[in-house]
This record gives structure tokens, C-alpha cells and sequence, in this order.
């Protein structure tokens, strides 16, 4: 049988292409689709996924060559992690973020990957579901997390805002379909209203503890980092880290102001990056140029190669999106056709925000960050990463539709450092760096804590400023963020790890940049796996 398997994943990935699955990849074989969340619906998914397992597992992995090996441990884990999260975190049933329609009706919004016709059709019938769904999602969920349900009313407001004011110009096109669209339009309107007012009436409820707890935390975070790392460990190192990073912040943060190396000079330093930041309005600019100016010294000292025939473009982050992190990148998937472009997405601060609050927040992305955020989030960072993956291509579709976490914001960390080692932005970025690596450590430390051992709010906002020099508003933000998306926040600090690692193998009649274009060669695999297909010591 194991010479069957590419025929095998083929199959296996063609089940897994629900249209959530199908857009990340770039595969438009369900865009009149949006993801079924109802009771029977996961039932039949949870039944093809142990099918799946019992087939995988039958596959005699010493009969395949390395890539396919890789293959078939990648495509292992997701389906375990799919089955792991249907089954024992369940969040479908208590997390109204899940049932989100805003990204795939986005995607056919605001993606130009077919002419306008064709993408109107399927956002027709897309609409035509979103009263079903949302159906479906009060019948489903039941005592939601005070913290879900209130992040949720803001996306899913932002979502009828986007039905409201972005479907009309898209229509403007093509006014013959209109029959087709606006009473699709209209229901889906009327549903999301419905569906914000039926949240608005719990936000007050309490809810379920949105921590994991411990048994579940760790079990997701192994389903989540890919890595043979235990929870006690990862912790232990990044406590290690903290302590190293810290004393690299206080030196720079020396260097630069002619003080002592010490905490009250960090944030002397800090202090002073922090008066000159952007506003609301220039934010996105500030940001487009940090990616020219990065683009430019990527190529000048040759660290990996660009993809200049790959755009990308930064915008404000879109409401539905909102109210998790700061930036985001949205790359086209490897089966996409069509020559799209990246998205690099950055939010304004909520708008229930305090002016206090809101300057908090511009100070902590002040200029200098945004550089810094920048290289993580687009050059050499997400964007190019994505943009190599996108030029794998293997025997099975499995690294075209799956991604590591772990190995992406690990990518992207690493790049952030090896933007400052070369002296981009000289040591007002490395100050920045050496606090996003500070945050990216602290975020390890807080996810385990918080889900684990009980974290309060105010000994998180405590550590995130003593330690991390944070500022309140991303403080703020960092607490909500561990909880709506427990694990995530490890993978930072463990992918970092891992590829850094890797960058250190480097073979001695290797240049960097050759090195670094055959780490990125490969898809996006968790770290574990690029150490067997590099073949490193």
C-alpha cells in the first residue's frame, strides 16, 4: 500500500478541501460553500477523518522516499489535529469567532482571481447561506466566553459592514446579476443583524472559563507546535531566553542613549522611539515604506532571495478581522492560478478605545516598530516565505494545502534578527527587535500560564510591561489574544527556536542566501521535518 501513497493523499486532501481549507490553499472548489458547523455535519467530517487515520496508518513509511515520508507524517498530524479539535476542544460549540463568515466572503469580494461575473455567482449563494449558518451557530453554541462573545459583536459587525458597503461597487460591475445577488444580500444582512443582536443579549453573561486548562492546553499545544517538545520544556527555555534577551535590550538600549545598561535606560530608550509614531492615517504608509526599504537591503546584502514578480500590498486591517491581533498576513494559496497579490493587514486600535489607551498603542508601534513589524510580517519575513512556498511543488498536494505554524512564525521571527545582525535600521530597529524577541518569549510564558496555572489579568499586564516593556494597550491586547487563541503564541518562540537552529547548520561552502533559499525550498513543513530534508547533522 505504500507505494500507493500519493494516490492516497490525493484522496485524503480532496476530503479535507472544506471551504475554509479550499481558500487558505488557493483551491476554488467550494466558493458557493461556507463551512458547516452543524451537529450532523461534524459528525460525518469526524467519521471520514478516522477513516483517513486508519488509511494513513497502514502506509509502511519505510517504503517511502523523503519527501513523500514527510508527506505522510505532515498529513498524519493534521488529520489527528482536526480530529483532536472536533472531538475534545469543540470550540465549535462555544466560540461564535468560529462560525465567522468574513473571510470567505472577503475572499471573493476583494480577490481578483476570476472576472467579476463569475466571482458574483459565488458570492450569491455564499450569501444565500449565511442565514443557515448563523442558524446553525445559535443552535450550536452554548455558553460562550464573556471575551469571545464581545470580540465577536465587533467582527461580526464588521462583516454586515462589509456586505453592506463592499458588495455594491463589485455589483456596479456587473449590474445584470443583481436579481441573483441583492435578495441574497439583503437575507444575509437581516441574518447578521439578527446574529448581532442575539450576542449583544448574552455579552453580559459569563460564560465558560475560556482557559483550556492543563490536560487540554497540552495536548493542543502538541497538535499545534508539531515538535517533541513537552510544555515543561518549552517553558523552561523560554524562561532561559528571557533572561538572555533582556540583557542584549539593556546593552543596545546603552549604546544608544550613553547610559547605563539597565532597566530605567530600556525605557529611556523606548521612551524616546516612542514620540515619533504614526497616526491612524499613516500607519499603512509608514509601513509601505519599511517594505521598500527592507526589500532594497534584503537584496544589497544578498540574505535570501526576493520575489519581485510577487506583490504585495498593505492595508487597514478589514472590521471582520479585528480585535486579535495587530497585523496579519494574507498570502494567496499554492494552488491559487491566478497572480494575486499579498496582503499585509494592519488595525487601528479598537474603537472603544480610550485617546489614553489609543496613543498607547501608537507609542508601542511607533516607527521604529513598525519597521521591525514589518520584516516579520512581509520582507524577509511572511510574505517572501509564502512567497517561496508557493513554488513547491512535490508528488502529493500535502504541502499545498497544509502549512506549520510553528515553522512560519519561526521563519519570520529569525528574520527579524537576521534583519538587525546585518544592521537594517542600524540600533533604533535592534532596540525593537530585542523587544519583539522580549514579546515573542513572553508569549510562551504567558499561554502556558494563563490556560495552565490560573494567570490573572493583572499578573499578566504586570509581567508583559516589568519584563517586556510593553505598553498597556498591547498589553492589553496580548491578554485577550492568549485567551481567544490558546497555543498560538507558542509557536513564536519554539519555531524561532527550531529555525535558528537550522540557520546555525549552515554547511561551511554554503553562502547565506543559498542557504536560506533552501531552507525556504520546501513548502512551509514544521522544523522537525526541513531537518531531515536538508539533511543536517
Amino acid at each position: 500500500m505504500s507505494t500507493d501513497f500519493p494516490t492516497l493523499a490525493v484522496r485524503i486532501v480532496t476530503a479535507l478541501l472544506d471551504p475554509v481549507t479550499a481558500h487558505d490553499a488557493g483551491a476554488h472548489v467550494a466558493d458557493d460553500e461556507l463551512l458547516d458547523l452543524s451537529a450532523s455535519a461534524v459528525e460525518r467530517r469526524v467519521a471520514m477523518l478516522r477513516d483517513a487515520s486508519h488509511a494513513l496508518s497502514e502506509v509502511d513509511e519505510d517504503d517511502l522516499d523523503t519527501d513523500d515520508a514527510v508527506d505522510h507524517a505532515m498529513l498524519t498530524s493534521v488529520v489527528d489535529a482536526r480530529l483532536f479539535r472536533l472531538t475534545e476542544i469543540r470550540d465549535q460549540e462555544w466560540d461564535p469567532l468560529v462560525h465567522n463568515p468574513g473571510p470567505l466572503l472577503d475572499a471573493l469580494i476583494s480577490r481578483e482571481y476570476a472576472p467579476a461575473a463569475d466571482r458574483l455567482t459565488h458570492l450569491a449563494a455564499r450569501l444565500a447561506a449565511v442565514p443557515d449558518a448563523l442558524a446553525t451557530a445559535r443552535a450550536v453554541l452554548t455558553d460562550s466566553p464573556q471575551l469571545h462573545v464581545r470580540t465577536a459583536i465587533g467582527q461580526f459587525a464588521g462583516v454586515a459592514a462589509l456586505v453592506r458597503d463592499q458588495v455594491p461597487p463589485l455589483l456596479a460591475t456587473e449590474p445584470g446579476l443583481a436579481d441573483k445577488v441583492e435578495p441574497a444580500r439583503a437575507a444575509a444582512l437581516s441574518a447578521l443583524g439578527e446574529f448581532v443582536d442575539w450576542l449583544t443579549a448574552r455579552a453580559t453573561d459569563v460564560g465558560r472559563d475560556p482557559r483550556l486548562g492543563r490536560r487540554l492546553w497540552e495536548a493542543k499545544l502538541w497538535h499545534t507546535l508539531d515538535t517533541p517538545l513537552s510544555a515543561a520544556e518549552v517553558d523552561r527555555r523560554a524562561r532561559a531566553n528571557l533572561d538572555r534577551v533582556a540583557d542584549a535590550l539593556r546593552e543596545t538600549a546603552a549604546q544608544l542613549t550613553g547610559g547605563p545598561a539597565t532597566d530605567a535606560t530600556v525605557r529611556a530608550a523606548l521612551a524616546d522611539a516612542a514620540a515619533r509614531r504614526p497616526d491612524a492615517g499613516g500607519i499603512v504608509e509608514t509601513a509601505r515604506a519599511a517594505l521598500r526599504e527592507a526589500t532594497a537591503f534584503v537584496d544589497q546584502f544578498e540574505l535570501v532571495s526576493t520575489m519581485p514578480d510577487d506583490p504585495c500590498v498593505i492595508r487597514e486591517m478589514p472590521e471582520y478581522q479585528r480585535g486579535v491581533a495587530a497585523a496579519y498576513c494574507d498570502a494567496p494559496g499554492p494552488m491559487e492560478q491566478a497572480n494575486l497579490p499579498t496582503l499585509y493587514a494592519i488595525a487601528p486600535p479598537p474603537a472603544d478605545w480610550t485617546a489614553d489607551r489609543v496613543e498607547s498603542f501608537y507609542r508601542e508601534y511607533n516607527d521604529q516598530m513598525v519597521r521591525d513589524l514589518t520584516v516579520h510580517e512581509a520582507m524577509p519575513g511572511h510574505y517572501l516565505q509564502l512567497a517561496h512556498a508557493r513554488r513547491y511543488g512535490g508528488t502529493t498536494p500535502v504541502r499545498a494545502v497544509f502549512a506549520s505554524g510553528t515553522f512560519i512564525e519561526g521563519w519570520a521571527v529569525y528574520a527579524e534578527e537576521l534583519m538587525a545582525d546585518h544592521g537594517f535600521g542600524g540600533l533604533p530597529v535592534r532596540l525593537q527587535q530585542l523587544k519583539m524577541q522580549l514579546r515573542m518569549t513572553l508569549n510562551a510564558i504567558i499561554d502556558q500560564a494563563i490556560h495552565c496555572d490560573g494567570m490573572t489579568e493583572d499578573d499578566a499586564l504586570a509581567l508583559l510591561a516589568d519584563r517586556g516593556f510593553q505598553e498597556e494597550g498591547e498589553a492589553v491586547a496580548k491578554w485577550r489574544r492568549a485567551l481567544l487563541t490558546s497555543t498560538q503564541l507558542s509557536t513564536y518562540f519554539v519555531g524561532y527556536s527550531e529555525i535558528a537552529a537550522l540557520a546555525a547548520v549552515r554547511p561551511a561552502d554554503t553562502d547565506l542566501r543559498a542557504w536560506h533559499d533552501a531552507m525556504l525550498a520546501h513548502g512551509s513543513p514544521s522544523p522537525r521535518h526541513l531537518h531531515t530534508l536538508l539533511a543536517t547533522p
